[in-house]
C-alpha cells in the first residue's frame, strides 16, 4: 500500500510539472505574440479548463495505478498536488516575466485591465463616481507584484480545490473487501 501511495504522489508531481510547463508555454507565447491577449477572458477559461483537465487525468492515472481503487483522500491529494505544482510553476514564471524581466509589460496589462473594467462598468450603467473609485483602487493595487501574484496563487488553490473535491468524490472507489 505504501508503494502505491508513493507512486500515486510521483504521478501527481509529474502531471503538476507538466501542467506548469504547459501554462508557462501559453503565457510565454502570448507574451511574445501580443501581451494584450493575456487580458482576454477566453484565455482565462481555457487555462481553467486545462488545469482541471490535468487534475482529472492525474486522478484517473492514480486510480489505475491502484488497480481501480482510490479513496477520496488519495484522489483529492493527487488532484491537489498536480494543481498546486502546476500553478506554482506558472506563478514563478509570471513573477520572473512581469516583475524581473519586463515590468513595463505588467504596467501595460494593468492599464488594459483598467480600461476593460471601465468599459464594462459603463456598459452596465455604473455611476461615474463608482467607476472612478474602482479605477482609483485598481491603480493603487499592483496586480502583477510578486506579493499580489502569490496571494492570487493561494486564492486560485482554494478555487481549484472546490473542483478537486467534486472530482475526488466522482473518482473514489473504496476496496469492498476492506474492513471499515
Amino acid at each position: 500500500m505504501e508503494a502505491q501511495t508513493i507512486s500515486t504522489k510521483k504521478n501527481a508531481v509529474s502531471y503538476g510539472v507538466l501542467l506548469g510547463i504547459v501554462l508557462t508555454l501559453i503565457t510565454t507565447v502570448l507574451y511574445v505574440i501580443n501581451t494584450a491577449l493575456l487580458t482576454k477572458w477566453w484565455i482565462g477559461i481555457f487555462t481553467l479548463l486545462l488545469a482541471i483537465s490535468f487534475g482529472i487525468v492525474s486522478v484517473a492515472k492514480a486510480k489505475s495505478l491502484q488497480n481501480g481503487l482510490i479513496s477520496f483522500k488519495e484522489a483529492f491529494t493527487s488532484y491537489f498536488i498536480t494543481i498546486a505544482i502546476g500553478l506554482l510553476i506558472s506563478v514563478v514564471v509570471n513573477i520572473l516575466i512581469f516583475v524581473v524581466i519586463d515590468p513595463d509589460a505588467a504596467a501595460f496589462l494593468q492599464e488594459e485591465i483598467m480600461n476593460m473594467t471601465k468599459g464594462m462598468m459603463e456598459k452596465f450603467g455604473a455611476p461615474e463616481a463608482e467607476i472612478d473609485k474602482a479605477l482609483e483602487k485598481m491603480a493603487e493595487d499592483d496586480a502583477f507584484s510578486a506579493f499580489a501574484q502569490l496571494k492570487s496563487y493561494v486564492f486560485q488553490l482554494a478555487f481549484y480545490s472546490i473542483f478537486g473535491l467534486l472530482i475526488a468524490l466522482i473518482f473514489k472507489k473504496n476496496d469492498p473487501n476492506a474492513i471499515a
